[in-house]
């Protein structure tokens, strides 16, 4: 295992505060809790990056939605930095299949991103022209979608979502479908922009647990309870919270061959069964 490198924890902002939400009676989330805080590296900078992990039909579908404001919990809620409460819009959302407009090259859809978050003509340019200059498609300005591979389509998603938000993103299943290859490339994309700035913090939801290993810092496990004779008990909260700068996980390469690795990906997945 690495040892942890020196970090610092600054302030929340990101705060989930006792949500509720039932479905016809029925609760899918009960009392979830949960924080992001601003953790910072001498030296550097270092956003962040959080895995929420569950197994299928626990609730992380609905959980995405009422972090990306468009479902409002019955009870609790989630709150941006000093308070501000999360509403649509607040997040940058990155669906599974990275939805483009077919019509537009890519600097069109930026550009859109851009408009509907406010910004002037020239002020979507400038930032459309900047954002497709770090993320390294500046020849792929003029190029629509269709023209483009699955990682460049991504990375164009989360571009459009930057024009929208300034810090976070959050992405659904990001690994989903990819090879290793492929899925290697999305994390070393992902952590090269959550180390552009620190306050600059990724969720991301997914069923890839080695994945999320390899690119969090922070893991959120989604399952429900028991009760003493093994029944399920309706609605999920957070069950476990992993952090993987102290297990020396956080902000390596090559890791997936360590014995820390394989070690906390058995852990996970030896829980799973029982969420």
């Amino acid at each position: 295992m690495e040892a942890p490198e020196a970090y610092e924890i600054h302030e929340s902002i990101l705060t989930i505060d006792n949500v509720c939400l039932s479905y016809d009676g029925v609760p899918i989330l009960k009392n979830v809790n949960a924080e992001i805080k601003n953790i910072t590296r001498p030296g550097q900078k270092q956003g962040q990056v959080v895995g929420l992990l569950g197994p299928s039909g626990v609730g992380k579908t609905t959980l995405f939605c009422i972090l990306a404001g468009l479902i409002k919990p019955d009870s609790g809620e989630v709150r941006i930095g000093d308070g501000f409460p999360m509403k649509r819009g607040s997040v940058g959302v990155v669906a599974q299949h990275y939805p483009l407009f077919a019509h537009r090259t890519v600097l069109g859809n930026l550009m859109v991103g851009g408009r509907q978050a406010g910004l002037s003509r020239d002020e979507a340019m400038a930032k459309s022209r900047e954002l497709l200059k770090r993320f390294e498609m500046e020849d792929c300005a003029s190029k629509y979608p269709v023209q483009l591979s699955g990682g460049q389509r991504q990375r164009v998603a989360i571009g459009q979502q930057f024009m929208c938000s300034e810090h976070f993103i959050l992405m659904d299943e990001p690994f989903s479908g990819l090879d290793l290859v492929a899925v290697s490339k999305v994390s070393d994309f992902i952590t090269e922009v959550a180390g552009t700035d620190d306050l600059k913090t990724f969720i991301l939801v997914t069923h890839d647990v080695a994945a999320a290993i390899e690119v969090c810092d922070t893991i959120w496990l989604l399952g429900r309870d028991h009760d003493a004779d093994g029944k399920v008990i309706p609605g999920a909260r957070i069950q476990a919270t992993y952090n993987l700068i102290e297990r020396g996980l956080a902000w390596h390469k090559n890791l997936t061959s360590t014995p820390g690795f394989l070690a906390l990906l058995k852990e996970i997945r030896d829980i799973f069964p029982r969420l």
